[in-house]
């Protein structure tokens, strides 16, 4: 577990010292430089952040990896952010043609509003959303970064740090 935890701090450190190797020789931008994980959250575009979220895909990491992931993560966050979360998932899905009422039902979930709902409702509901509807998902993460930094697997850490490096060195 440490040399996961260890590998997760190098790959955070790395990304906001923008420490990547570029082909092309173009000078970095001091002020586009994170200084950590919560300031790329903060002042990174949307668009940044969904490049980021791509790699979050079931053929890239499979639900059973990333399941446990998400139930850490989820547990870390704080209750404002997870009924964000929550919050936003409902929404996109619901685009889609999904009420949250049989949501509720088909999940087993004890609520079907999102200032309500406990860390385990919150986790089956994107666990449903990454399994099903991995769009959906990315978009949700781009919306909502705080909860990536609480992965830990090295599989999600090198899925998230392979797309942030891709993403460091287009710049």
């Amino acid at each position: 577990m440490s040399s996961s935890k260890d590998y997760k701090r190098q790959i955070m450190n790395d990304l906001a010292g923008g420490n990547v190797e570029s082909i092309d020789s173009r000078s970095t931008q001091p002020e586009r430089e994170y200084a950590n994980f919560d300031d790329f959250a903060k002042r990174s575009s949307r668009e940044e952040r969904r490049e980021l979220g791509r790699g979050f895909h079931p053929d890239r990491i499979p639900p059973s990896q990333m399941e446990p992931e998400l139930r850490k993560a989820i547990s870390q966050i704080k209750p404002q952010e997870r009924d964000d979360v929550a919050r936003d998932l409902f929404k996109h899905l619901k685009e889609r043609g999904l009420s949250d009422r049989d949501l509720e039902r088909q999940l087993g979930l004890s609520t079907h509003h999102a200032s309500r709902m406990n860390e385990d409702d919150v986790t089956k509901l994107a666990s449903f959303t990454y399994h099903s509807h991995p769009d959906i998902f990315q978009d949700v993460l781009a919306d909502q970064p705080g909860i990536l930094k609480f992965f830990s697997n090295p599989l999600v850490g090198a899925a998230v740090g392979a797309i942030a490096a891709k993403w460091l060195g287009k710049r």
